[in-house]
């Protein structure tokens, strides 16, 4: 699942690929681009902000793209066979003499002038994994709405950018909370975006996600439902979190985190 961590991966994998090359094959499978040709420009650099990705091209062009729940950017060699789904989930091509990039199952495609891109990020709080990363900005605007859940609060990137639904309900763990808690609750909130950030840092470079640093059981409460906490060996519970259509699969223990919960 596409988080901070993870699209940061990526955009270094798309720099490494493009940046520097000029574009021999550009094409865009989305109704509004469909007649934009790229071809000719050299692509500057590939950066992310937040769970955005931005591809920014020579003349001043940007091209956005976004991953959501289960898109992706794949990265191949000239002849490879293209891997990542099928034709009709792609999306964007673009190619240099010596890579393609191939986006699949992109739902947010759009080509920006680059002096416009805070059209796109501009909403955005500060990046946890970015240059602009600020803890006491962050804090602020988390404080901005006390009642607001924990879970709920961190998801929402015009607080802080780059936390999905995994590690949502993992630093909830951390903290000790469960992800219902409000945020004008929390016994020291300065150490939530400690914890945040310490997660991310330590995951940008990893080819797996892992909160408790173990290749066997790599997430403490994600994804376990049913199965024995690793800390106490409560059960643990797993509840939707937010309102519908954006309600999300939350995952705690009720025996280490501490805060109102659903009814079992």
């Amino acid at each position: 699942m596409p988080e901070g961590d993870t699209v940061h991966q990526a955009a270094g994998r798309l720099h490494q690929a493009l940046a520097g090359q000029e574009l021999t094959v550009s094409d865009l499978r989305v109704p509004r681009l469909a007649t934009v040709d790229l071809t000719g420009r050299t692509v500057v650099e590939v950066v992310a902000r937040g769970k955005h990705l931005l591809t920014r091209l020579e003349g001043g062009l940007t091209l956005h793209s976004h991953l959501r729940m289960d898109g992706s950017w794949r990265i191949f060699a000239p002849g490879e066979r293209w891997r990542g789904g099928p034709g009709h989930q792609i999306r964007a091509v673009l190619g240099t003499a010596s890579r393609t990039a191939v986006g699949y199952r992109l739902p947010v495609l759009e080509l920006l002038r680059t002096t416009a891109e805070d059209e796109a990020v501009g909403h955005l709080g500060p990046d946890l994994l970015g240059p602009d990363w600020s803890p006491t900005e962050a804090l602020a605007r988390l404080a901005a709405a006390p009642e607001r859940e924990v879970g709920e609060a961190v998801l929402d990137q015009r607080n802080l950018a780059g936390i999905g639904n995994v590690f949502k309900s993992e630093l909830c763990f951390l903290l000790r909370v469960t992800p219902w808690l409000p945020v004008g609750e929390l016994p020291d909130p300065e150490r939530l975006t400690t914890l945040a950030a310490r997660l991310l840092e330590a995951n940008r470079h990893r080819p797996r996600r892992t909160t408790t640093g173990r290749p066997d059981r790599p997430l403490y409460v994600y994804g376990r439902a049913g199965r024995p906490c690793l800390r106490c060996g409560a059960t643990v519970r797993t509840a939707q979190q937010g309102d519908p259509p954006r309600e999300r699969p939350t995952y705690w223990c009720p025996g280490c985190q501490k805060g109102p919960a659903p009814a079992a």
